[in-house]
């Protein structure tokens, strides 16, 4: 099966729920008979509980992370961070004009534009050699502002209440 058009779809806000939800399309476009791809941009540190899964649905859906274990300093992100987001971006790319996916999701990917692992322009210019047939999801806070211009679906996940607050931290199998 191939989509006849696709969209791009945006999922940002501070609220927990970004990935999983892009995860939960990823699961629905599996479950039709679409390839899928997601690259994970700052997501060192793992595997988590998605790799796991998708090593099991492999190859038709694939997730490849970038990035270093740990938080990326936004005030002062380290040389390597940036050339993570930069392989990450070029991979995205690749998969997105292959020809071999139907769905492409760049999980975090607005996070590392608004910490200034990658320019705006360079995003944009991705989402513009989109092929037509291809769904588009870019994942993360701060979604810039031209970035959801030309989205086709842009969803925000607001926190109201997280057990964070109370100090339960990520839990394996919920959060990782």
């Amino acid at each position: 099966m191939q989509l006849y058009k696709g969209q791009v779809q945006i999922y940002t806000g501070n609220g927990k729920g970004k990935t999983t939800a892009a995860l939960g399309l990823a699961f629905r476009a599996y479950g039709r008979g679409l390839k899928v791809c997601m690259i994970q941009f700052m997501k060192g540190g793992g595997p988590y509980g998605e790799h796991f899964a998708a090593e099991r649905l492999a190859p038709e859906l694939t997730i490849i992370p970038f990035g270093r274990g740990g938080w990326v300093d936004r005030d002062n992100p380290d040389p390597e961070d940036r050339r993570l987001a930069e392989e990450a971006l070029k991979c995205g790319a690749e998969a997105l004009t292959s020809g071999d996916y139907d769905l492409v999701i760049l999980d975090e990917v607005n996070g590392a534009i608004h910490f200034g692992l990658l320019q705006v322009e360079q995003v944009l210019e991705l989402i513009h050699s989109r092929p037509d047939c291809v769904e588009l999801v870019l994942t993360g806070r701060n979604a810039d502002q031209r970035i959801i211009d030309v989205a086709d679906l842009v969803t925000e996940m607001r926190e109201i209440k997280h057990y964070y607050k109370a100090g339960i931290p990520a839990r394996v199998g919920i959060e990782k």
